[in-house]
């Protein structure tokens, strides 16, 4: 196990820093990784996939550590193995994550008083519509934008600011669903479901916010420093 330091190491053995930080499996696939990697090291992992071993060990680190922040700006061919990785993720929200605590709250919903059915199934379909405007935005304008600066493209009016300054909080949201459903719906609906389906919602909070700290703190400030290349050239 690895113990006494803060941050994995391209010679860390994968399997050990998975059997201690169990939330860093999610990343897999949106690396195009595999399990079965035996006892290869980080450093040995990614060179079988094709994986940039920093990109990856900041990714890493950043979902397992709450006091890690990058302090190094990523390089083009990293920004667009990044972009990758963000679509990806989005996928697994919107296809995998979000449609089975969805099928499970609209069972919940069905089974209580209409009026609480009501007001569940409601802020849901807002959630998921906030969801879907906010992943549309970034794949629409953000990564786009990043695309063509690092094709060298004109730049136009848009700046990767405009997206910090805009950037909203998703998993905020997600949150005050998951205090309705503690709080305020009759406890004898569904215990086990609905035991069930908050820790779907809490894991699925917590991935959003490690999401939301690699787009702001290693996603923009690398566009900032991208751009600034691009004014001086």
């Amino acid at each position: 196990m690895i113990q006494n330091r803060k941050l994995f190491a391209a010679d860390d053995k994968l399997a050990n820093v998975v059997a201690e930080f169990h939330d860093i499996i999610l990343v897999f696939p949106r690396f195009g990784i595999n399990l079965g990697f035996g006892d290869r090291s980080i450093a040995e992992v990614c060179k079988m996939y094709g994986v940039d071993v920093n990109l990856f060990l900041m990714v890493c680190n950043i979902y397992s550590f709450e006091d890690y922040y990058p302090e190094s700006f990523l390089n083009e061919q990293q920004l667009k193995s990044l972009i990758d990785y963000l679509l990806k993720s989005h996928r697994y929200y919107l296809d995998e994550r979000v449609g089975h605590i969805a099928n499970h709250l609209m069972h919940i919903a069905n089974s209580i008083e209409p009026k609480f059915g009501t007001i569940l199934r409601k802020f849901f379909d807002d959630y998921r519509a906030e969801v879907v405007s906010h992943f549309s935005y970034e794949e629409e304008n953000v990564f786009p934008y990043i695309e063509s600066l690092l094709e060298g493209g004109e730049r136009g009016t848009f700046c990767i600011r405009q997206f910090e300054e805009n950037h909203s909080n998703i998993e905020d949201k997600l949150d005050d669903l998951i205090n309705i459903i503690v709080k305020y719906l009759p406890g004898d609906s569904l215990p086990r479901e609905r035991t069930s389906v908050l820790f779907d919602l809490f894991r699925l909070s917590k991935d959003l916010k490690k999401h939301a700290l690699i787009e702001d703190y290693l996603l923009a400030p690398s566009v900032e420093a991208l751009e600034d290349r691009r004014n001086e050239e």
